[in-house]
């Protein structure tokens, strides 16, 4: 049933069999699975109906919520409406802990970050039209970032289509490829006309949510079918081990032959989150340099001596001082696709000798740089990395050269009238109060709240910083800080822009569910990104201005707690304030809109797709986009 949430709620889900579903156990070979498994993948453990019992009535809509509950999925977000109102129904009334929402793409925002805290599927509920529509966004960027999302959504029922019924979802209204299809935005779609699909259906999404990496999936539900019964058929119980994705004896061993013919760098990619541990291990034995992307921030702890920096995006120049000065022979690339947030695609992070690039999916090794040797493995990255352990050979003993280190400058005494507040001084206080003192997870909105907090904030440990490199979709983590406090059952913190909490919030669903979000708006009255951007860049005429808002007066007015910063000494009470409440709070910074974002060397890489500055076109030296 949905529920109020609170930090000390037990998780509601439960993987015990259904008592209404008695069942002998039986292995079957699945030849109509995934067409993404291995076929060493598809043997599947399937729980049926005994041949004697009979299933109480189910209808199609309950039969779904008690699918869900058996793939894992302990919480679903959406907006009702209603022709999906017999599947919102069956949701409230199973063990799925059901969040309504006030926007689908919050919603979608909110269960890709539940997954990712947890690691649990999560579905995402929408009723027809524009239901689906609104919620595109979100799920895009649960493709994007490597979620295991479900759309539980609703379409026009057979007899109505075509005639104009309300908020009509069909083919007359909607393009069937790419929404109702298997394409680039859903691994799997399928619209469920008979309650005979649903055993197939969940086979499928069994074994999908058990395989590696990320998987979105729509079932589309007719109003009609969602009401119907399932009669004499088998629903099964599924019970589906993880499937491990190792690499062959010969990538292995080619692995270690090319790394052991001289130093080597390791970069770190978000899809090496759950291989921390063994990749400390692989930098100590081996004494080789860590770089990380934004997204793999704190896989490898930012305090330890090997570290050299975050690539791209808000990055640090000491990785290009590193590669510059002790240029490794190769890099051992761990579940990064080295796209622009990561890497600009500039060839001074490219070695002499390329890439061992280790990915699970087949397609990413050699695409971001294809003109650089690279050696693809697909295996799962902990897989690998203990493999590696085991055959690589111990680096001779040697005098190692101190590797660069991050830089962080001092942060200047503040004016005479500290007010607005520095960016530089706020992560400072964001560091040592949220990073240092507590366990709650950080998130970045896209933009320049991006850059400062990626580029200033250090973690020491996997899991606790989440930025968006995919889509980047402004209120992402404005919605997604939800999705990670429920799942966490405590807090999540959102550094956020203006103009995104201006696009999208859901101050009143965390109100409604008790939800312990922080949000810290960075409120320069702009979209300061692309306002300091265009101004570097001497592109005139553009307008990147917001008038003036008072967030700390619209969250009170929804009914969390808040309050206006406007000082840089008021900073650590605002923190340590909005970490102690129990409920909503949001802090409103009045930011210097002045001070330089440090984003990298965007530039190059905008140069590349065609931006040109006017001082390039003039024949003086481009500066980064906004700077350095």
């Amino acid at each position: 049933m949905s529920q109020n949430y609170t930090g000390s709620h037990s998780p509601l889900v439960t993987t015990e069999p259904y008592k209404e579903f008695p069942a002998n156990r039986y292995v079957e070979s699945v030849s109509d699975a995934s067409h993404q498994l291995d076929e060493s993948q598809k043997n599947v453990e399937i729980e049926p109906f005994l041949n004697d019992e009979t299933p109480p009535a189910l209808s199609v809509a309950d039969a779904i919520a008690q699918m869900l509950v058996n793939l894992g999925v302990n919480n679903a977000f959406g907006v009702a409406g209603g022709a999906m109102a017999s599947l919102w129904g069956a949701l409230s009334n199973s063990t799925i802990n059901v969040l309504n929402f006030r926007h689908e793409a919050g919603a979608a925002f909110a269960a890709t970050e539940a997954y990712f805290a947890n690691n649990r599927p999560t579905v995402v509920f929408t009723t027809a039209g524009p239901g689906i529509t609104n919620a595109l966004t979100g799920l895009f960027a649960a493709r994007g970032e490597g979620a295991k999302v479900i759309l539980l959504s609703a379409c026009t029922s057979a007899p109505q289509r075509g005639r104009w019924a309300i908020q009509e979802t069909s083919t007359y209204t909607l393009p069937s490829g790419g929404i109702f299809t298997s394409g680039a935005l859903f691994n799997y779609a399928i619209t469920i006309e008979s309650a005979a699909q649903l055993p197939q259906i969940f086979r499928k999404l069994a074994l999908a949510m058990a395989q590696p990496g990320g998987f979105v999936a729509h079932l589309s539900v007719p109003t009609a079918v969602q009401t119907s019964l399932v009669e004499n058929i088998a629903l099964p119980q599924l019970d589906v081990s993880p499937f491990p994705m190792t690499a062959s004896k010969e990538a292995i061993a080619k692995s270690v032959e090319l790394l052991s013919s001289g130093p080597f760098a390791i970069w770190v990619g978000f899809g090496a989150r759950d291989a921390a541990e063994e990749i400390i291990e692989l930098a100590e034995r081996t004494g080789a340099a860590v770089m990380c992307s934004p997204r793999g921030k704190g896989i490898f702890p930012e305090d330890h001596p090997q570290f050299v920096g975050v690539t791209g995006l808000g990055g640090h120049a000491s990785v290009l001082t590193y590669m510059e000065q002790q240029p490794p022979l190769r890099t051992l690339v761990l579940g990064t696709r080295l796209g622009e947030p990561t890497s600009f695609w500039s060839s001074a992070l490219v070695p002499k000798e390329g890439f061992v690039h280790v990915d699970i999916d087949p397609e990413v090794p050699g695409v971001a740089y294809p003109h650089v040797e690279t050696f693809g493995v697909r295996s799962d990255i902990k897989a690998f990395v203990e493999e590696l352990l085991q055959q690589l050979p111990d680096a001779p003993d040697s005098t190692t050269l101190s590797l660069p280190r991050p830089e962080h400058k001092a942060i200047e005494p503040a004016p005479e009238v500290d007010y607005p507040v520095r960016p530089e001084v706020l992560m400072a206080a964001i560091q040592k109060i949220i990073v240092e003192d507590s366990d709650a997870v950080v998130m970045a909105e896209c933009g320049n709240s991006f850059t400062w907090s990626t580029h200033l904030l250090q973690f020491s440990e996997a899991n606790r910083y989440r930025v968006s490199t995919g889509v980047g979709a402004m209120g992402h983590a404005v919605t997604g800080v939800l999705g990670a406090a429920v799942a966490n059952n405590g807090k999540a913190v959102g550094i956020v822009g203006d103009g995104a909490m201006l696009m999208n919030n859901e101050i009143s669903t965390a109100v409604k569910y008790k939800i312990p979000a922080i949000w810290i708006v960075l409120n320069d009255a702009r979209y300061n990104m692309c306002h300091q951007g265009m101004k570097i860049l001497g592109l005139k005429g553009a307008d990147a201005t917001l008038p003036p808002t008072n967030f700390a007066m619209i969250a009170r007015g929804m009914g969390a707690e808040a309050i206006v910063v406007i000082k840089e000494s008021d900073i650590e009470a605002a923190l340590q304030q909005a970490m102690a409440s129990t409920v909503p709070f949001l802090i409103d910074v009045v930011i210097d809109a002045d001070r330089p974002a440090p984003s990298g060397a965007r530039n190059k890489s905008l140069a590349a797709q065609g931006v040109k500055s006017s001082a390039a076109k003039n024949g003086a030296k481009q500066v980064s986009f906004p700077m350095v």
